[in-house]
């Protein structure tokens, strides 16, 4: 009997953490840094963004009051390394003005809004799309939302879970439906001091209050990074020693 989606991306969760455990991701030491890293990774691989960061660290300006300060052209020049430099400025400028605007500068008043709310006015943003807000409202505010990038498409569609091209909002439903079901049942940690770590631990800042579905959303997203850097290349599929071999459908 075939198993539904449901239960495939449940074991896809639990054979990966079993696997790698936790992946300390998103790495950042505050909650704007991590909201920099979703706007700079746009178009770009996680080494670029890095340089841009460590410029903007250099020059003091990693910080809201430090992008609020920098003109626009000089913020251009601090974060070229991440490629479309000049949109991902002007980004970042309207996305500062916006929460002084709207929330008078405090990402606290703003991840205080509910998720759909939020979600919507951050959607409606210039430069703002599904992975981006969704990237923000998980990894900075906490919020139970699943983030949908290239990587999870990938997985899924080499093992029929879904099409390469289905829609974003599918996806993200999908994801979340399936481990919404039984959070308490899904690991969150572990404690076998022999866990091999797939990822550096660099994540300083934790947000705190998140939910046990946004722990294990937050989980399962940064694994399923991991898998495809790994094992599920865009090239090709190094399917030998990927912990997800056993749950191929042929």
């Amino acid at each position: 009997m075939a198993r539904s989606k449901e239960e495939q991306i449940r074991d896809f969760y639990r054979t990966l953490f079993r696997a790698w455990g936790r992946q300390h991701w998103w790495p950042a030491q505050s909650r704007f840094e991590i909201i920099l890293g979703a706007f700079l990774t746009q178009n770009t691989a996680w080494a670029n963004v890095e340089k841009a960061m460590a410029q903007l660290r250099r020059a003091r300006k990693l910080s809201l009051a430090g992008i609020r300060s920098t003109p626009l052209a000089e913020l251009e020049q601090l974060i070229r390394s991440a490629g479309y430099f000049r949109q991902k400025a002007y980004r970042l400028k309207n996305f500062v003005d916006y929460l002084d605007q709207r929330y008078r500068g405090s990402l606290d008043r703003m991840f205080a809004r509910p998720t759909a709310e939020l979600r919507e006015e951050l959607l409606a943003l210039n430069g703002i799309g599904p992975e981006t807000a969704d990237s923000i409202l998980l990894y900075a505010g906490g919020h139970p939302v699943f983030v949908v990038d290239a990587y999870t498409r990938r997985i899924f569609a080499r093992h029929d879970v879904l099409a390469a091209d289905a829609p974003y909002e599918e996806v993200r439903s999908v994801v979340e439906r399936s481990l919404r079901s039984a959070p308490p049942q899904l690991p969150l940690s572990r404690n076998d001091k022999r866990e091999t770590r797939t990822a550096p631990r660099r994540h300083k800042y934790v947000v705190r209050r998140a939910s046990p579905a946004a722990q294990v959303y937050n989980e399962f997203h940064a694994l399923l990074v991991q898998a495809a850097k790994r094992h599920c290349l865009k090239s090709e599929a190094k399917c030998e020693g990927c912990p997800l071999q056993p749950l191929l459908p042929f």
